[in-house]
């Protein structure tokens, strides 16, 4: 079993600590039960210690593992996720069997996993920050969001730092800004530690050597979402990224696996 790393772990430490990360998006489910209890254990038990998943926060202000706006695509409940309590909310069921959880209840269940929180909505940061307060989980967290400010939010009410990637605006300035020799810089004034890109964005290549050895070179660490495909892991892996996001996670495991980097949670032992 290779050891569970700190967000924190700069990318020049992290291959030869056990890296590259493999984070389950949404943990793993085929029945597509995602964002729930069961799709995490499925991940846990693969061997997964990193676990990505969004927040959205109830009219009552508790965070729920939950992706979407509305209620309608995964449950058999509609209408937006904010316009119901927790208490309503427990009569919900993704794919109307499985309960949406808190992310609370995430923390509580595997208290040596660590999570990437994607805050979905603008209550979410100040309910992150409230929760990883409360559980003490700062080395345990990543903070994500697209939105930079809701990123910023949430880390301005921490007590001590949290890791954090950086949001739409900060990817955006990385891009721009590091060939310029800048990255550094970037990543300082927008107090992130890592970066999680697409492959590509609107068939603009993202993901390029030249890229990666910009970030390394000023300590950021470089996630790629969502890869499916085995090939595509492999490539990304052999070019160096420190972390791939994937729905297929029996895959990721297996090809973490051959690389000596698996299993990477203590639910696997």
């Amino acid at each position: 079993m290779t050891a569970l790393l700190p967000y924190f772990t700069p990318p020049s430490a992290l291959l030869s600590c056990g890296g590259p990360l493999g984070l389950s998006h949404r943990g793993f489910s085929p029945d597509g039960l995602e964002n729930t209890m069961a799709a995490f254990e499925a991940a846990v038990d693969l061997g997964f210690g990193y676990l990505e998943t969004d927040v959205r926060t109830t009219s009552d202000g508790v965070l729920m593992a939950f992706h979407d706006e509305t209620l309608d695509r995964v449950t058999d409940a509609s209408g937006p996720i904010s316009a119901r309590s927790l208490r309503e909310l427990r009569e919900v069921r993704v794919g109307g069997t499985e309960p949406i959880p808190t992310l609370g209840e995430v923390l509580v269940r595997w208290p040596d996993v660590r999570l990437n929180v994607d805050i979905k909505d603008t209550a979410g940061a100040a309910a992150l920050a409230a929760l990883i307060e409360k559980h003490q989980a700062h080395d345990r967290v990543l903070v994500t969001s697209f939105s930079d400010r809701r990123r910023l939010d949430c880390l301005r009410r921490l007590s001590r730092p949290a890791a954090t990637s950086a949001g739409s605006a900060g990817t955006a300035a990385l891009l721009l800004l590091s060939p310029l020799g800048l990255a550094g810089l970037v990543a300082r004034l927008g107090r992130f530690r890592c970066v999680q890109v697409p492959v590509s964005f609107h068939g603009i290549p993202v993901v390029r050597p030249v890229f990666l050895r910009r970030c390394h070179k000023a300590g950021i660490q470089v996630h790629v979402w969502t890869v499916n495909t085995r090939p595509l892991m492999e490539g990304l892996l052999d070019m160096g990224v420190d972390g791939l996001v994937s729905d297929r996670a029996d895959l990721l495991s297996e090809v973490l696996s051959v690389r000596g980097a698996w299993p990477q949670g203590a639910g696997s032992a």
